[in-house]
C-alpha cells in the first residue's frame, strides 16, 4: 500500500514565492508520514500571474526545486513538485519535477498542450515535447499538467511505457468542473490506471480555481474528492490493484490503433 497526500493549497495573489514555499513546508511536515505528496500546477507564484512568468522564472536546479529537494529528504517522503516556469536557453515551459524521498530530482516533464482559452501561457511559454514516466520504488507514474487532461493520446502513451498511476498537477478554474471530473475518470478506465489529480484552490488574479483534487482507482470509482476550498486527500492505494485488474479485465489486449 501506498499513502498519498495531495495538498490543494490555496494562496493569496499578495504572498510572494517565499511565502508560498514556506507555507507548503507547513502542509508537507503535517503529512511527513505520507510515501508520496503531490502539489498543484504553479503554485509557487500563481498560474494566472502572466506578468511574472518570465520574472519569475527558474532553471530546475533553481530555488523552489532545491528547496523542495532538501525538504523531501527531510521527511523521507517522494514529492511531486507540482510545477513551474522553467527557464532554458530557447524560452520558458510549464515544467513538473519528480523528487525522490533522498531529495533526488529523477525525472521532468513539460507541458505538452498549452491552454489558450483566457489565458496567455500559449503567448508566453513552449510546448513540451517528452511523454514522461518515471520508475520508483514505489511506482511507474506517467506525469501531466492540467490541460493535458484533455488529449487521451499522451495518456495512451504514459500507459504504453508502463505508467500505473497517471500523476495530474492543474490550476483549472471554474466553470468546467463537470469536464475535470468527466476526465479524470475517463483517463483511468481507459488505460486501467489510478489517476490522482491535485489541483488548486483559491483566487488567482480574479480567477476561481474549482478545487475537487481526487483520486480515482483503475475502475474509474473515484475513491477520494475534495471541494473548491484548500483541502488535503490522505489515502492509501493498492500498486497491485492495476495488475489484478488489467488481468481480470484486459481490455488493453484489445487495443486496435
Amino acid at each position: 500500500m501506498i499513502k498519498v497526500a495531495t495538498l490543494q493549497l490555496s494562496f493569496t495573489d499578495e504572498q510572494s514565492k517565499e511565502d508560498r514555499i514556506e507555507y507548503a513546508f507547513k502542509k508537507m511536515d503535517e503529512n511527513k508520514d505520507a510515501d508520496l505528496i503531490l502539489l498543484p500546477e504553479m503554485w509557487n507564484i500563481g498560474f494566472f500571474a502572466f506578468d511574472r512568468f518570465k520574472e519569475e522564472s527558474e532553471k530546475l536546479d533553481g530555488f523552489t526545486i532545491s528547496e523542495i529537494s532538501k525538504k523531501a529528504k527531510e521527511i523521507d517522503s517522494y514529492v511531486l513538485a507540482g510545477s513551474i516556469v522553467e527557464a532554458r536557453q530557447d524560452g520558458y515551459y510549464n515544467t513538473s519535477v519528480m523528487i525522490d524521498n533522498e531529495g533526488k530530482p529523477l525525472g521532468n516533464y513539460s507541458k505538452m498542450h498549452l491552454f489558450s482559452y483566457g489565458s496567455k501561457e500559449a503567448e508566453i511559454l513552449k510546448n513540451g515535447d517528452k511523454v514522461e514516466v518515471i520508475e520508483t520504488d514505489i511506482g511507474n507514474f506517467g506525469l501531466n499538467i492540467c490541460y493535458d487532461l484533455r488529449f487521451p493520446e499522451i495518456f495512451r502513451a504514459m500507459m504504453r511505457k508502463g505508467a500505473e498511476f497517471f500523476l495530474n498537477v492543474s490550476a483549472w478554474p471554474f466553470p468546467r468542473l463537470a469536464n475535470w471530473t468527466a476526465l479524470n475518470q475517463a483517463r483511468a478506465i481507459e488505460n486501467v490506471c489510478y489517476m490522482l489529480s491535485c489541483n488548486c484552490a483559491g483566487i488567482n488574479r480574479g480567477k476561481q480555481f474549482l478545487g475537487h483534487s481526487m483520486v480515482v482507482d483503475p475502475w474509474g470509482v473515484v475513491l477520494a474528492s475534495t471541494d473548491e476550498r484548500e483541502r488535503i486527500i490522505r489515502i492509501e492505494i493498492d500498486r497491485e490493484k492495476v495488475h489484478e485488474i488489467r488481468k481480470e479485465f484486459p481490455q488493453l489486449n484489445d487495443i486496435v490503433l
